[in-house]
């Protein structure tokens, strides 16, 4: 596992989004594992950037996205589809054939299929991925088991209040979600895990500095993956007593 510490979240941003360009550049027809949320919100002006600065295009480009609240319509505000919309497929020059987002309101079983289907054709060069306050990675919560491949998943409490923010109240928030497995996570060539803010202490504390590896902090398993990055700013690295050598 390759550690990089950076010295703001805008640098961890900027660092990740170099990795996912460095992809693009070794492969122009490169597939992207893409994330939403607060914390990989801040990679996508990056790429913009890139992409008007002619540094990178998109043209050639698949991407896929981890997961969709079970519910919500494409066009819903808070809907992954319309985050990645106004975030990023708007402002370059990736095809819409191209991209997939799993959708929440289709036929539940036809949906997955389709997801699972994506994933089989569609090899990921390499995934963004945050982490849960409570270790999740994509929406595969803490349990006894966890799903190697694509799944309904039901929220945990922690989840739903973490992401009450972006709605109008916590009960307004989605239960369920359609997500990649672990399985299906860990199937990318590369993983890059980006990480800010004292609420994930708990669970890159677990990812960093543990040697276990257990469903009760499904972010560990990513210790399983030969090609992991996980770019965390200072202060976070310090709270959680990473203190070895940066690799």
């Amino acid at each position: 596992m390759n550690i990089i510490v950076t010295e703001s979240y805008e640098e961890t941003c900027r660092e990740a989004a170099g990795q996912m360009i460095a992809a693009i550049q070794a492969n122009p027809q490169a597939c992207l594992g893409l994330a939403t949320g607060g914390t990989a919100q801040g990679v996508y002006p990056y790429l913009i950037q890139a992409y008007h600065q002619q540094t990178v295009s998109f043209k050639d480009v698949k991407t896929v996205n981890l997961d969709e609240y079970i519910g919500l319509k494409p066009d819903h505000p808070q809907s992954y589809r319309r985050y990645m919309d106004n975030h990023f497929f708007d402002h370059v020059d990736v095809s819409p054939l191209n991209t997939y987002v799993p959708s929440g309101c289709h036929m539940l079983q036809q949906e997955m299929a389709i997801f699972a289907g994506i994933l089989d054709v569609w090899k990921r060069d390499i995934q963004l991925l945050g982490v849960g306050i409570n270790g999740h990675i994509g929406f595969n919560e803490p349990g006894e088991v966890l799903h190697a491949r694509v799944h309904m998943a039901e929220l945990a409490e922690a989840t739903i209040k973490a992401n009450a923010r972006f709605f109008a109240s916590e009960e307004d928030v989605p239960k369920t979600a359609i997500t990649m497995g672990v399985g299906d996570i860990l199937h990318a060539g590369k993983i890059v895990v980006i990480a800010t803010g004292s609420q994930k202490a708990g669970a890159l504390q677990k990812l960093l500095n543990d040697d276990e590896v257990t469903t009760r902090m499904p972010c560990t398993l990513l210790k399983l993956h030969r090609d992991v990055t996980v770019i965390l700013d200072r202060e976070l690295a310090q709270q959680v007593g990473y203190n070895r050598p940066v690799s």
